[in-house]
């Protein structure tokens, strides 16, 4: 028969020492009511990020794809729209924007550079607008449903009637969603102005309606553009600015700025068949706000849409294509 202390030299000689369950528990909860300390002092010392507190817990490992980004537009890779590093930057510092007002510790450099000129198109960038006549009712529809903001519009035509008068055309136009945001918001860092190929009688009414503001400093029409040899009706940046470091055009069309490629952004054209598209405010926005803290805006232009080789490769040589 073997004793209690023969039973404990033989525990002791294999390594194992028997312990109770109810001794198990309390470590157990002894173990975790450290872990809780922990997390308290954290807290104290500074609250931590969703990544610290997974890795506490074991998590991130398993869980890091959480975090990642949500998939971005076909055409654009949206930039962060909170917090725009500046790429010329070599201390890392960075710069925030809140209501449209650049802050942080580079403001200074925010207001040191000339104010940003934002060149925008009309037709299928901003609005998009359908003669009232042939406009399908099933769009239409769509689109009220959706809650697109919409309102018709008298436009004289350059078509004269049979005696002579000027033809009236009724439109109807649809905003692209967050354009009137997307409007205040730019113009709080930019100068704002409106260029399009459409014809005075009709773009200036639609202007009209759509800038109550008056928002845009200068409105150029159809007579402000250019031909060239591969393309009519293009938007030549040089009547507007001798500086092309801080000037930029947003075009559905890129042959409207193929005289100057590197100040370009081509956007994903609207129509009242898109009812929730969202590039003016998660696209365009957060893209304006970075060049508006570059001291030139082409090289940043260049390496996200690279325009030049775009035109080539529809055998357009082009112009302004070097910084």
């Amino acid at each position: 028969m073997i004793g209690v202390s023969d039973m404990a030299q033989t525990g002791q000689a294999g390594g194992e020492v028997y312990v109770p369950k109810s001794q198990q528990v309390w470590r157990a909860v002894v173990n975790w009511l450290g872990f809780f300390v922990q997390m308290i002092l954290q807290i104290l010392r500074g609250t931590p990020c969703v990544s610290q507190v997974l890795s506490y817990v074991g998590l991130l490992s398993q869980h890091h794809h959480l975090l990642s980004p949500s998939s971005s537009s076909p055409a654009f890779k949206p930039l962060p729209a909170v917090e725009l590093s500046l790429q010329d930057c070599d201390d890392g510092a960075h710069v925030s924007f809140q209501n449209g007002v650049c802050d942080g510790p580079l403001a200074d450099h925010h207001h040191r550079i000339k104010k940003l000129t934002v060149v925008l198109d009309l037709d299928e960038t901003l609005v998009c607008a359908y003669e009232t006549s042939s406009l399908p009712p099933v769009i239409r529809t769509q689109a009220m449903e959706a809650g697109l903001k919409w309102f018709e519009l008298e436009c004289l035509s350059s078509d004269k009637e049979y005696e002579g008068k000027p033809k009236i055309n009724y439109v109807t136009v649809f905003e692209r969603p967050g354009l009137q945001e997307f409007l205040k918001q730019i113009s709080e860092f930019a100068d704002l102005i409106l260029f399009t190929a459409g014809l005075e009688g009709y773009a200036r009414p639609l202007v009209d309606r759509i800038d109550s503001e008056n928002r845009f400093s200068l409105r150029l029409y159809r007579p402000s553009t250019v031909s060239t040899e591969y393309r009519e009706h293009v938007k030549d940046l040089s009547c507007i600015s001798e500086d092309l470091c801080r000037i930029v055009i947003v075009d559905n069309n890129p042959f409207s700025f193929l005289l100057q490629p590197l100040n370009g952004i081509p956007c994903i054209p609207f129509s009242a068949g898109q009812p929730y598209d969202d590039q003016l405010l998660e696209v365009l926005l957060p893209l304006l706000k970075q060049l508006s803290i570059q001291e030139d805006v082409r090289p940043v232009l260049y390496e996200r849409f690279q325009m030049p080789e775009w035109f080539q490769l529809h055998g357009i040589p082009v112009t302004g294509s070097t910084l």
